[in-house]
C-alpha cells in the first residue's frame, strides 16, 4: 500500500515539473524587449526562437544521460542548464551584461535543451511507475506543460506587472525550486509490481478525478487573471493550491475502499480500465497476429483483407495511384517495434511527420510570434492575456488527448482519427485571422490554435507508441520532433520576412525599435500558414485511413479475448 501511495506522489511531482518547465511558451512576453536591447531585426529575433526549439534536436542526449546517471541528477542537470541559459539572458535584457548576438543564440539553445531534459525525466517516471496506465499518466502530466505560460504570467503580475525581464528570472529560478520539491518522491521510487484488475480499475478512477482537478485548474487560470499586483498574488496562491491538491486524492481513496467499488459501478468500467490501447492487450494482440502471420501467404491475405475493409468503410474503390498510396507498406498490427532505420522507410511515419510538422509545430511558431502579432494589431498591452489564453487552451487540448481513453468504454475510434479532428481548429483559426484583424478574432484564433496544438503535442507520444512500438518510443519520438526546429525556422522566417517587408516606419516610443503596425504585417503569413495546415490535415486523413484497419483489428481481438475470459 505504501508503494502504491508513493507512485502517486511521483505523479504529482511530475505534474509540478511539467507545470513550471514549459518556459518556451512565454517567449512572446519578453521578446519585444529582448529585440530592442539587442537591436536586432524580426528575422534575427526569429532565429532566437528557433534556437530554443533546436534544443529538441539534442533530446537524445537526455535519454543517453538517463542510462548512465540517476534520474534525479538528470533533473538537476536540466535545472542548472535552464538557470544558466535564462539567467544570463536576464542579465543581458537588464543591460547588466553586453553579449554578442551569437552568444545569446547559444544561451537560447541551452535553455531549450533544458526543457527537453525535463520532459525526458517526466516520460521515464510515467512509463516506469504506470505501465498499465501509461497514456493516461503521460497525457495528464504533459497537459500541465501547456499551462506554464499562464502560471508565469500570473506570477509576474503578482511581483511586478510592468517588468518584461522578470519572466526570464522566473524561467531561470522556478524550475530549480521545483526540482528540489520533487526530489524526495523521485529518489524513493517504489518497485514496479504487476497490478491486479481491481487495482487497475481503482487507478482509472483516480486518473478521472485528477483530470477533473486539472480541468478546474485550467478554467481557473482562463477566467481569473489580473494585472493588479494584490489581486494577482491571491490568484497565484489559489493556482498553487490547485497544484498541491492532488496530493490528498490518492490517500483519501486508498483509505476508503468502499468508495472505489461504488464509483467503479457507477462508471461501469469494463476490461482493463479506460485505456485505448492497454499494454497487456497489445502484447496479446501482437501474439495473435504473429501466429496468424507465420507464413508469407497468410501475411498477404491479411493485407488484402485490410484493403477490402478500407474500401468498404470509405465507400469507394481505390485505383491507380490512390490504390498505391493506400496499400503500400501498410502496418499489419499495432505495437510492432520499429528501429530507426525501419521507421524512416515507413510511409505511415512520413504521413505522421507531415501532419505534426503542419499542425502542432505551426501552432508553436504562432505562440513564439504572439507578442509581435498582438503589437501589430494594436493589442500590445494585451500580450500577457493572449499568452495566458494560448497556454490555457493548450492545456485543455492536452487534457482532451486523453478523451479517447475515457470514451473507449462507449465509443471506439482510432487515435489517428482523433489526431485528424484535432488539426481542424488550426486551419479554421489561420483563415479567420487572415480574413479579420479584430481583437475578438485574435482572441478566438489564439484559443483555437492553442487547443489544437496542445492536443497534438500530448497525443503524439501515444500515437508513436501504438504505431511503431512502445519500447522504441523514446528514440522514435525524438526522431518525430526533429520537425519542430525545422518548422520553427521555416515558418518563423516566413513570418519575419513578411513582417520586415511591411514595416511602416513608425518608431516604438520606448526604444529605437522599428515596428510594423496594421493587418498587412501578418496577413500573408496567416494565409500561408492556413494553406500549410490544410496539407497537414490531408496527411493526417490519409494516415487515419491507412491505420484504421489495424486499430479495428486490435479492438476486435481485445473484445474476443475478454469474451473468452468471461
Amino acid at each position: 500500500m505504501a508503494g502504491q501511495s508513493r507512485k502517486w506522489m511521483i505523479l504529482v511531482a511530475t505534474i509540478w515539473i511539467q507545470a513550471f518547465t514549459g518556459t518556451n511558451f512565454d517567449f512572446s512576453a519578453y521578446s519585444s524587449r529582448l529585440k530592442a536591447v539587442l537591436g536586432v531585426s524580426q528575422v534575427q529575433l526569429n532565429y532566437l526562437a528557433v534556437a530554443s526549439d533546436l534544443g529538441k534536436v539534442l533530446g537524445w542526449s537526455s535519454g543517453l544521460a538517463s542510462i548512465y546517471l540517476p534520474l534525479w541528477s538528470v533533473m538537476f542537470l536540466a535545472a542548472f542548464m535552464g538557470l544558466f541559459g535564462y539567467g544570463v539572458q536576464w542579465l543581458v535584457i537588464r543591460e547588466v551584461l553586453v553579449l554578442p548576438y551569437f552568444l545569446v543564440f547559444l544561451l537560447c539553445l541551452l535553455a531549450g535543451c533544458s526543457i527537453c531534459w525535463f520532459n525526458t525525466v517526466c516520460f521515464i517516471l510515467c512509463n516506469r511507475n504506470f505501465p498499465s496506465n501509461r497514456p493516461l499518466a503521460i497525457s495528464l502530466t504533459v497537459s500541465f506543460n501547456g499551462v506554464s505560460a499562464a502560471l508565469y504570467a500570473l506570477a509576474a503580475n503578482a511581483i511586478d506587472p510592468s517588468s518584461q525581464p522578470l519572466y526570464l528570472l522566473l524561467n531561470a529560478v522556478v524550475p530549480l525550486i521545483t526540482s528540489f520539491a520533487a526530489l524526495v518522491p523521485i529518489i524513493r521510487q517504489p518497485p514496479v509490481e504487476p497490478l491486479p484488475l481491481p487495482a487497475i480499475r481503482r487507478d482509472s478512477v483516480i486518473f478521472l478525478i485528477l483530470n477533473l482537478i486539472a480541468i478546474a485548474t485550467g478554467v481557473y487560470l482562463v477566467l481569473l487573471s489580473s494585472s493588479d499586483k494584490a489581486c494577482a498574488r491571491l490568484l497565484f496562491a489559489g493556482a498553487v493550491f490547485l497544484l498541491v491538491l492532488p496530493l490528498g486524492i490518492p490517500g483519501v481513496l486508498y483509505a476508503r475502499e468502499w468508495f472505489f467499488l461504488q464509483t467503479h459501478s457507477s462508471f461501469r468500467l469494463e476490461g482493463s480500465g479506460f485505456l485505448l490501447v492497454d499494454v497487456e492487450d497489445l502484447e496479446l494482440h501482437k501474439a495473435l497476429i504473429s501466429r496468424q502471420s507465420s507464413l508469407a501467404d497468410e501475411v498477404n491475405r491479411l493485407i488484402d483483407s485490410d484493403n477490402s475493409i478500407t474500401r468498404q468503410d470509405t465507400g469507394s474503390n481505390y485505383s491507380g495511384c490512390c490504390e498505391t498510396i493506400m496499400a503500400k507498406d501498410r502496418l499489419v498490427m499495432l505495437g510492432e517495434e520499429h528501429s530507426a532505420e525501419k521507421l524512416v522507410r515507413r510511409v505511415d511515419f512520413w504521413l505522421y511527420y507531415v501532419a505534426y510538422f503542419c499542425g502542432g509545430t505551426i501552432g508553436l511558431v504562432y505562440s513564439n510570434n504572439l507578442g509581435q502579432i498582438a503589437q501589430s494589431l494594436g493589442q500590445g498591452s494585451k500580450t500577457s492575456t493572449l499568452i495566458t489564453l494560448y497556454s490555457s487552451f493548450s492545456f485543455f487540448g492536452r487534457l482532451l488527448s486523453a478523451g479517447p481513453d475515457f470514451l473507449r468504454v462507449k465509443v471506439y475510434f482510432a487515435r489517428t482519427g482523433w489526431l485528424t479532428i484535432a488539426l481542424l481548429p488550426t486551419t479554421i483559426a489561420f483563415f479567420l485571422l487572415a480574413a479579420f484583424g479584430s481583437a475578438a478574432v485574435l482572441h478566438l484564433g489564439t484559443a483555437l490554435v492553442g487547443l489544437s496544438s496542445g492536443f497534438i503535442f500530448a497525443a503524439a507520444v501515444s500515437v508513436t507508441s501504438e504505431l511503431f512500438g512502445p519500447n522504441s518510443v523514446g528514440v522514435n519520438h525524438n526522431i518525430l520532433i526533429t520537425n519542430i526546429p525545422m518548422g520553427s525556422l521555416l515558418y518563423g522566417l516566413l513570418a519575419a520576412i513578411v513582417y520586415d517587408a511591411n514595416i511602416s516606419g513608425v518608431r516604438n516610443w520606448a526604444s529605437t525599435e522599428t515596428v510594423c503596425i496594421g493587418e498587412r504585417c501578418y496577413f500573408l503569413t496567416f494565409l500561408c500558414w492556413g494553406c500549410i495546415s490544410v496539407v497537414g490535415l490531408a496527411a493526417s486523413t490519409l494516415l487515419f485511413l491507412r491505420t484504421r484497419p489495424v486499430y479495428d483489428r486490435f479492438e476486435k481481438d481485445r473484445r474476443s479475448t475478454l469474451s473468452s475470459f468471461n
